[in-house]
């Protein structure tokens, strides 16, 4: 006798995003583990007195989101801090910021109002910490430009002010924060006007002030949870996340050990942890059930919004230089020799490697480290962004089986008068983002949203109606390369990425099927319930 499931789905439209067009109206869960995929009737003959029934009222199942590319804790920062990314204008973003203040000295005030008779009050606001905002993109702004130091002394004068870009490759500084940090940083990532600092910084620069408001271990806890619940929101079962010189991992094997994780998190370590991590013999995918060692991270160029994306060809605006490098084809964050000895000391060791390359000079460099490294099928070297792209490189990744860990949000910039017009000419423009022909020349292909923002069905709608033949995907493409793909790249294919019995119970249901509304509402379908080793872990009706 089969013994009943511990829950089952029922009323619904299960596609399995394995083989094409394959759905079902039922599926069942034990131990956490796909049991049964069949129709409605057949699975009420799985239903003990035990059983939690969900009634998906017709809503689409789908294989839980896996975000290949992501910045956990960055997501918690801008749900705590000031989040830049609503803004439409420097004033707009000023205001945000200004407003982010006064909330904590309300809360400074309150927590002082509280102080009990030994003088000691409630976690309150230290009025000397930073004022953080993040994920501004001037790029959409009428008034195109950087957050400066003018822009920032506006928010407070006392106080240090950080306004980081999207692509965390730039910020801006008030006069507080230039002063306490500049002696620290290269003289050539901090840009000047007439021999003054803008208050505009990038690449290494913005390495210390990353430093300076590094969360602690128990505010990192804080960040960690709300992020994990905004992903839960969006139907996000499963991280890879990018860590340096953070308490992250630490938090994270915590929150596993306590049972209060409800994530699956694939930790990718920073070039500085690289000798800690072969003295502990760390390999690739070493870990628990839910927190594993992913691969190795570097740079190698910067990004488009900094114009500091290596190129082989000078930027299309390289003679504006208010708001750019000096060099005319970007710049190297870490120089090619360095991520050759990276890459194969990483390779030695049993570890995966990730490299940032957005700019073709880059890409190619990253693909020549690799030439020569494990097999294809083992290794699984990876290169993250790949943004732009010639044909040349485009059959390099597919000759090499290097995976391409691409972000389809990006391709907000690509629509007409975008920023990659502006950086690249139209011409290039057109080139960048080439999912399309990634994916026809058989490169495996993982999304993820670098949290701008974290959310697989924006990335879905933005790689469906993405303005080049090129670049656009089917939604079923799209939806595997944010499952499926995403879980090849993190060796996690024979558990997850696939509604399949046999497998975790990782899963999203929605209220309407991605693949019957027009293609640029794709991302106003809502996520009804996430659940994560067959439990729910999100209810849109709580």
């Amino acid at each position: 006798m089969t013994a009943p499931a511990d829950l089952v789905l029922t009323n619904a439209e299960v596609h399995t995003l394995d083989s094409p067009d394959e759905t079902y109206e039922a599926l069942a869960v034990r131990d956490g583990e796909l049991v049964r995929l069949c129709d409605a009737y057949e699975v009420e003959f799985l239903v003990g007195a035990e059983t939690e029934v969900l009634d998906c009222e017709g809503g689409v199942v789908l294989p839980g989101f896996v975000d290949a590319h992501t910045h956990l804790p960055m997501v918690g920062r801008r749900l705590v801090h000031a989040d830049l990314s609503v803004a439409d204008s420097p004033d707009e973003a000023v205001d945000l910021l200004r407003e982010d203040t006064d909330a904590a000295a309300d809360e400074t005030k309150a927590a002082a109002d509280d102080t009990d008779v030994t003088g000691q009050g409630s976690d309150a606001v230290d009025a000397t910490d930073w004022i953080q905002g993040f994920g501004y993109d001037e790029s959409a702004w009428a008034e195109s430009r950087y957050l400066t130091r003018t822009d920032l002394d506006a928010v407070s004068e006392t106080r240090p002010v950080v306004a980081f870009r999207e692509d965390m490759h730039t910020a801006g500084l008030n006069s507080v924060a230039l002063d306490r940090l500049a002696d620290g940083m290269p003289d050539d990532d901090v840009r000047t006007e007439g021999g003054d600092p803008t208050g505009v910084v990038v690449e290494e620069a913005v390495d210390a002030v990353w430093d300076a408001v590094e969360p602690d271990a128990a505010e990192m806890r804080s960040l960690v949870r709300a992020a994990r619940d905004f992903a839960h929101e969006q139907g996000v079962t499963g991280v890879h996340d990018m860590v340096r010189n953070s308490e992250a991992p630490r938090v994270y094997r915590e929150l596993d050990d306590s049972e209060d994780l409800d994530l699956r998190v694939r930790i990718n370590y920073w070039t500085d942890h690289l000798d800690a991590l072969v003295d502990l013999g760390a390999r690739t995918n070493h870990g628990s059930d839910l927190v594993r060692v992913g691969g190795v991270k570097s740079f190698t160029d910067g990004s488009f919004g900094g114009r500091t994306a290596k190129l082989s060809e000078p930027y299309a605006d390289a003679g504006d230089e208010s708001e750019g490098g000096t060099d005319a084809t970007g710049q190297w964050v870490v120089s090619p020799d360095n991520l050759a000895a990276y890459v194969a000391r990483a390779d030695d060791a049993g570890l995966q490697f990730t490299a940032h390359a957005i700019g073709d000079e880059a890409i190619r460099t990253v693909l020549g480290a690799y030439a020569g490294t494990g097999a294809p099928g083992e290794a699984r070297h990876r290169v993250e962004h790949a943004e732009l792209l010639t044909d040349d490189l485009v059959e390099r990744f597919a000759d090499l089986g290097v995976v391409a860990s691409v972000q389809p949000n990006f391709l907000k910039w690509a629509r007409e008068g975008g920023l990659y017009d502006t950086r690249l000419g139209e011409e290039r423009a057109r080139s960048t983002n080439r999912y399309r022909d990634l994916l026809d020349a058989g490169v495996p292909l993982a999304f993820g949203s670098d949290c701008m923002p974290l959310g697989p069905l924006f990335g879905v709608r933005q790689a469906v109606t993405a303005p080049s033949e090129g670049q656009r995907l089917t939604v079923t493409e799209a939806l595997r390369a944010y499952t499926r793909g995403a879980a090849y790249a993190g060796f996690d294919e024979d558990r997850l990425g696939t509604i399949t019995v046999g497998k975790r119970a990782d899963l999203v249901v929605l209220d309407d099927s991605p693949w019957d509304v027009t293609p640029g509402t794709v991302d106003d379908v809502e996520v009804t319930h996430t659940l994560v080793d067959g439990e729910v872990v999100y209810r849109r009706d709580d």
